[in-house]
């Protein structure tokens, strides 16, 4: 008889142990896990880079087109949304001052530098200029001397006269009259209202005329800060170089017939009634709220006017972006951030009747805001509103961001730049067809 090999006795065995697991086990059931259990990590978004934009989600990006205004590179130019420049604008050798804005018939309004400024304060001016898209000038107004200066920003009314801002010397005398605690120069806000037809001064409102202090009781605007907030507290910044508002920008109501003046050193967006008479503008009554020249509304910073009531928003703060259509009554506004390192991007319901009290909470509702740890710039910078919903952000020393009101990043541009602001325009918008684009 044949013996069997050791791998012939055991083949058999294996087999029929095999044959039996299989006849006889459980079938394994896999029960899933609830939402609770699982513990996945979100796909993280993929993002093409074509130099010098970023695409995070194109399906959700407005593909309209930005006008751009870089004070470094001193150019202001028509770009789509993959970073194409499509229309440079010319400026004839100009320095930009800050605002560069295109309006409807194809021209820029431009706030400019004046060839020999006497106040240098950062955003300075001193010529506001209408310039044609082929860099002929349609307009010209110099406002500069050794007591005043045109600054920052501008904007064409309704009726056809443009608003803007002004800063102008006190002599320490005078700041020292006002209660002003240091015995230097100070350079306080204005506002004038220009008709461009006969290049007068049509209308103007001044921050000195409404100023109050604590600081010294001879004086005849002393009183308590606390129980006028229609007033400004001359001594809320006090600063040896005289810069104390710094007003950054300024945006008009004409339902109301009120302008909002970002003052960027009080962390604050002040109103003030553009009904007024220039007379009633410097005083305290008159005009469709009564109040004269005094403030009918402010926001951001209620410790001011040294209020305990209403939470602070703003750490320096730059553009308060009136919006307008279905969102009419509401505001977009950058906050720089300052001391927090970190910009935050407000969109406010703002009241419709304007009400300024003492020691209650006269602070907007928000409705919408955002962050980012990447989102910072202790300087300029703004926020539009684009017309799918999705808001484009200015970071002044980075580039611009398109975010949903989900707060997704579906679009960035970025150069080494200094970015004022960026505006939006429809591809049909009239401002782009007089381009011929």
């Amino acid at each position: 008889m044949k013996k069997l090999s050791y791998r012939q006795y055991l083949l058999p065995l294996f087999s029929f142990i095999l044959l039996y697991s299989c006849e006889t086990t459980e079938p394994t059931v896999v029960i899933p896990s609830s939402p609770e259990q699982e513990q996945t990590d979100p796909a993280e978004p993929e993002v093409e880079t074509v130099d010098p934009v970023q695409f995070f989600n194109k399906s959700k990006m407005d593909n309209n087109y930005v006008l751009v205004n870089d004070a470094k590179a001193n150019s202001v130019y028509l770009m789509d949304k993959d970073g194409a420049i499509l229309y440079d604008f010319p400026l004839n050798g100009e320095r930009l001052g800050n605002d560069v804005f295109l309006l409807d018939n194809g021209q820029l309004l431009a706030m400019l530098e004046s060839a020999d400024p006497k106040i240098e304060i950062g955003g300075f001016g001193g010529k506001l200029q209408l310039l044609n898209a082929d860099g002929t000038i349609a307009w010209s107004f110099d406002y500069s001397s050794d007591d005043y200066i045109l600054h920052h920003d501008a904007e064409m009314l309704p009726n056809g006269n443009i608003l803007t801002m002004i800063w102008e010397r006190k002599t320490p005398e005078e700041s020292t009259e006002a209660g002003y605690s240091l015995n230097v120069e100070t350079f306080p806000d204005g506002l004038i209202e220009i008709d461009p037809v006969t290049n007068t001064i049509v209308w103007e409102w001044h921050v000195w005329d409404h100023v109050i202090q604590e600081h010294d009781s001879t004086k005849s605007n002393f009183g308590t800060v606390a129980d006028n907030p229609q007033l400004i507290d001359v001594n809320y910044v006090t600063d040896e170089n005289g810069d104390i508002t710094h007003g950054n920008a300024i945006s008009y109501d004409p339902i109301k017939d009120v302008i909002y003046l970002s003052a960027n050193f009080y962390s604050e967006v002040w109103v003030i009634d553009h009904s007024t008479t220039s007379e009633e503008s410097s005083s305290n009554t008159g005009g469709q709220y009564g109040k004269g020249g005094d403030l009918i509304y402010r926001f951001g910073n209620p410790s001011v006017y040294k209020n305990t009531q209403g939470e602070r928003l703003f750490h320096n703060n730059h553009y308060p972006n009136l919006l307008n259509g279905a969102d009419e009554g509401k505001m977009l506004i950058f906050s720089n951030g300052a001391e927090l390192e970190k910009s935050t991007v407000y969109e406010l319901n703002l009241p419709n009747t304007f009400e300024l009290l003492p020691n209650v909470n006269n602070e907007p509702e928000v409705l919408w805001e955002f962050s980012n740890d990447e989102l910072y710039s202790p300087k300029v910078s703004g926020a539009v509103k684009l017309p799918n919903g999705n808001v484009l952000i200015t970071e002044g020393d980075f580039g611009i961001w398109e975010v949903t009101k989900e707060k997704e990043i579906v679009w960035k541009y970025s150069q080494d730049g200094f970015f004022w602001r960026a505006y939006h325009y429809d591809k049909n918008a009239p401002e782009i067809k007089s381009l011929g684009l």
